[in-house]
Parts: structure tokens; C-alpha cells; sequence
């Protein structure tokens, strides 16, 4: 019961219970766990590596290992700015071949106004939820008889996930990348070349045998391209090379992790790979950021926050290579004009990173873009190209990806747009209401022609009233539909109404598809056709 948990919460943050930290040696705090019979602290304690021990108290009531630091008492906690949500069954430490324990889900804030504030977003939130309106709007599907974290991408999903992918082609080619393909699995060996059988194994699903040979279902694709670009033997005339790939991995997730599109087991990764010179870095990078602003501009995102991550304890590479990625990394957000901030130390061990969290509709951030140096797969495959010096030197290697995948993309943009599509990546752009049979032709023969001109045109089937029909055409989130009597028939036009402005008056059938067309093509909304000839004027 949460609220007699809550009240209990409230009594003791009432009592103002001193909070005290005690330094333990390791014997001690284990002798105090066995006291009080909790294994599972036993397994913690044996978790922390640091000595010494550290306890905190709550007064004489209650104890906890704990790096701390807390408050110094409980009454400090504002107990109106705490609120219990909900109770759930969780494996001991993730692990679902271990106990069942049941967790409590709470959140705390400085003050009530931040905690009715977080509340209101919440629910919010809940409305736009990318699996209840993945369901409702009939665009994809999570079969548990095929397996959890696999996504099946129903007819109407598809058609947004292909426009979403023949932008990002489309945006790529014109920014001088060359688009590739590599397979699903590869022999294991590349995986141990590449490092990832070695540090990514957990994430790995098991491998197959194939001809007495093992071989690995790709977690990751930068291994296929690093073999392509062995392939040949590279001059420095020929960098940069620009290689981007929408390609499909499969990483091991636990059940009890999967969420939605946020969390799957096989995903697509909208991958790039560039290999420069030196002193094309800081070039290559700026390019990458104007791209990423261009193609996530395009569906509405234009807050960031930007994060710079610099050289871990942990990395490989000399102090040059590092001191001049991380200037050329940050010398190109300078030119860019972003702010950033710098997280020392927490860059990957193969090189200095750029995060790029994108902020959505209703104020939540979500890490999507990446750009990020590696000096260590070049040097595990051997990759060189011919200086002009005529001696081999090793290329910079720049891993990066704008949505992250397009399946959590995906679901970020669903619960971003509370799943009213824009025009030009909306399933059905627009929604054909017949009032009669007699107009059922006609409708079917605007339809064919919307389709030729790779417009998304359906036809109601007409056997709901036209109120019903106008209401079902409402919930499924079509932007425009058009009401077609004898009428419109006769006069070879269709009367328009949207989804977000209502009326939108008469078109003729050439006038509509063209208007609908150029909309399209330049993301725009549909308007009424004064206001249309009033922006052209001006």
C-alpha cells in the first residue's frame, strides 16, 4: 500500500532523525549484515572495491552501506515534494535467473511546484507513449511468439520509417557519402580482431556454427567497413572517405531492459564511418554537425544540449593523437556556434566523443547523435594509406550516427508529435470521404493518380455516415481529407478539410495533388489557399 508507505516516509522525515556516516572496516560491516540476515548486502559489500566501508545511520532506527553524502537530518527532506508512483517485480540486480524482489518507484524534488511540475509532464508523457499509439495508430508490433525486442513494422509504420530513411539517404549522398551494405554475420574471428568478442561479449547474442566454423550474428557494422577499407591500398588523395549504412544489429538485452522502441534486441543503426587525414578532422566534424542539425531540423528538433567528453584513465593512443582530436573536435563547435560542456574523463577508450541530446515537445531530452574518434580500430585492422611522403601512415577513424537507430528515433518521434505526423511523413496523407457509392469511382481513380505521384491517397470505404466517417479519419491522425459528393464529382474537385486548421476550401483534383505534392517535397503544412497566395506574395 503506498500510501500507508508514504505516511511512514512523512512520520520519519517528522521525527528529524540525525543522519550520520560511519567509516566501517570491511569485517565489520559484514558482521553487521549477517546480524540482521540480508545476503543480498553481503553481495554488495563484495561489490565495492574502495576501502574503507561507509555506513550511514538514520538516527538509532536504520542503517545502509552508502558512499553517501545525505542531508544532515531527515527533517531537511521537503516531504510534500516526494510522491510514491507505482509497485513492480524486479530481478535481484537484472538477472532473471535470480530472486524476485518487489521495487518502489518514487520520485523526489527540491520543492512541491517542481514535483507538480514533473507530475504534469508525466502525464503528459503517458498520452504520448510510442507503444500505446504504435497500437492505436496500427504502425508496429512487438510478437512475443517471435521473440521479445524484435520489432515487426506494420504497413503504416513502414511507410513513415521509409521516408524517414529515403531522407536520410537522400541527405547523405548530397553531403558527399557513399551509401554501402554489409552482410549479417561474419566469422568470428572478425570479432575477435575487432575487439568486440573481448569487451562486448555480454551484448553479444550466442554464435551459430557453420561449416565447423563459428560465426557471429553483428552487434555493430564499423568492423565491415574497416575491412573494406583494407580492401584496397588507400593514397591520401583519396581522403576523406565517407561511408554511411543503415545497417540492422542484434545485441543480447535482458528481458526484464526491453522496452518498447526505446530498448529492442534487433535495431537499425543509421551508421557512418569516415576515414581522414590529420588535419581533415576538424573539417570532417563540422560537416557532421551541419548535417545533424539539417536532418533533425527536418523533424522538428532544434534544441540540443551538447556534451564534449575528453580521455578516460582507461584509453589507447599516443598524447597527441588525443590532444589534437579533442581540439579539432572542439574547434569545430566553435565555428558551429554551440554551446557545450565538457565531461573530463568520459570519453570512450578509443577516443574523445560529441553527444547531442535532443530536446522534445514536452521539455525531456533524449541522447541521439554521436560523433566520436577511434584510434583503435585502425590499428586492430592494420589500416594505412600512402602519405604524400610516399611512407604508410594510419587514418583517423570518425564513427558516427545522427538518429542512434531508427527504431528508438522512431519512437522519440511519435512521442514527440503525440503521433499527428507531419504532412510529408504522415501513412496516409490524405483521406477520401465518398457520400455516396456513385462517387466511389471517381475517389478510386484520385487515389490511383495521388499514387503515381508517390502521394500516400486512400479511400474510405464509405459504408459509415459522413460524420463517421470524418471521426475515424480524426482518430487515426490523417492530416487532410476531402468529402466527396456528386457535387465535387461533377466538377471535377474535392473540398478539403485538415486534421489541426479545419477548412481548407475547394480544390480541383490537379490543383490539390500539386499543392500536396510540393508540401511534401518542402515539409510543409497544408493552408488555405488565400493564405498560400499571401505567403507567395510576400
Amino acid at each position: 500500500d503506498l500510501k500507508k508507505v508514504k505516511k511512514a516516509m512523512d512520520k520519519i522525515i517528522g521525527k528529524n532523525y540525525p543522519i550520520t556516516r560511519e567509516e566501517v572496516t570491511r569485517e565489520e560491516a559484514e558482521r553487521r549484515i549477517n546480524e540482521i540476515g540480508e545476503p543480498f548486502k553481503l553481495e554488495i559489500l563484495e561489490s565495492i572495491k574502495t576501502e574503507p566501508i561507509t555506513i550511514y545511520k538514520i538516527g538509532e532506527e536504520w542503517w545502509d552501506l552508502c558512499a553517501g553524502p545525505h542531508v544532515e537530518s531527515t527533517g531537511k527532506l521537503p516531504k510534500k515534494a516526494i510522491a510514491l508512483q507505482s509497485v513492480a517485480g524486479a530481478y535481484w540486480r537484472g538477472d532473471e535467473n535470480r530472486e524476485m524482489l518487489q521495487r518502489i518507484y518514487a520520485t523526489a524534488w527540491k520543492n512541491p511546484p517542481q514535483l507538480k511540475q514533473y507530475k504534469k509532464m508525466m502525464e503528459e508523457a503517458k498520452k504520448r507513449d510510442h507503444r500505446m499509439l504504435g497500437k492505436k495508430l496500427d504502425l508496429f508490433s512487438i510478437q512475443e511468439d517471435a521473440g521479445g525486442g524484435l520489432v515487426f513494422w506494420h504497413p503504416k509504420g513502414s511507410a513513415i520509417r521509409r521516408n524517414i530513411e529515403d531522407f536520410w539517404k537522400d541527405a547523405h549522398v548530397n553531403d558527399g557519402y557513399d551509401l554501402v551494405y554489409s552482410p549479417h554475420i561474419a566469422n568470428l574471428n572478425l570479432w575477435k580482431t575487432s575487439g568486440h568478442f573481448d569487451f562486448y561479449k555480454e551484448g553479444m547474442f550466442d554464435q551459430m556454427e557453420v561449416e565447423n566454423e563459428a560465426y557471429q550474428i553483428k552487434p555493430m557494422n564499423c568492423p565491415f567497413h574497416c575491412l573494406m577499407y583494407k580492401d584496397e591500398l588507400r593514397s591520401y588523395r583519396d581522403l576523406p572517405i565517407r561511408w554511411a549504412e543503415l545497417g540492422t544489429v542484434y545485441r543480447y538485452e535482458r528481458s526484464g531492459t526491453l522496452h518498447g522502441l526505446m530498448r529492442v534486441r534487433g535495431f537499425t543503426q543509421d551508421d557512418a564511418h569516415i576515414y581522414c587525414l590529420p588535419e581533415q578532422l576538424q573539417d570532417e566534424i563540422v560537416n557532421v554537425l551541419h548535417l545533424t542539425e539539417e536532418i533533425l531540423s527536418r523533424f522538428g528538433f532544434d534544441k540540443y544540449d551538447i556534451m564534449l567528453s575528453t580521455r578516460p584513465d582507461k584509453s589507447v593512443g599516443a598524447d597527441k593523437i588525443w590532444d589534437d582530436a579533442t581540439a579539432a573536435l572542439e574547434g569545430a563547435l566553435k565555428v558551429k556556434g554551440w554551446d557545450y560542456t565538457i565531461d573530463e574523463g568520459g570519453g570512450a577508450f578509443y577516443g574523445p566523443k560529441i553527444d547531442v541530446k535532443i530536446r522534445d515537445a514536452i521539455g525531456r531530452t533524449w541522447q541521439c547523435s554521436t560523433v566520436q574518434c577511434d584510434f583503435n580500430l585502425p590499428d586492430r585492422f592494420g589500416l594505412e594509406y600512402i602519405s604524400a611522403e610516399g611512407t604508410k601512415e594510419q587514418p583517423i577513424m570518425v564513427h558516427r550516427a545522427i538518429f542512434g537507430s531508427i527504431e528508438r528515433f522512431f519512437g522519440i518521434l511519435v512521442e514527440n508529435c503525440a503521433g499527428d505526423f507531419p504532412l510529408w511523413l504522415a501513412p496516409v496523407q490524405l483521406r477520401l470521404l465518398p457520400v455516396t457509392d456513385a462517387v466511389q469511382e471517381y475517389c478510386h481513380e484520385v487515389a490511383k493518380k495521388a499514387k503515381q505521384m508517390g502521394l500516400r491517397v486512400e479511400v474510405d470505404r464509405g459504408n459509415e455516415r459522413l460524420a463517421k466517417q470524418i471521426r475515424n479519419a480524426e482518430k487515426q491522425r490523417v492530416p487532410l481529407m476531402a468529402v466527396v459528393g456528386m457535387k465535387e464529382m461533377e466538377a471535377g474537385t474535392l473540398a478539403v478539410r485538415s486534421n489541426n486548421e479545419g477548412d481548407l476550401g475547394a480544390f480541383s483534383v490537379d490543383a490539390l495533388l500539386g499543392e500536396l505534392n510540393r508540401c511534401s517535397e518542402a515539409a510543409e503544412e497544408m493552408v488555405l489557399m488565400g493564405e498560400k497566395e499571401e505567403k507567395e506574395e510576400s
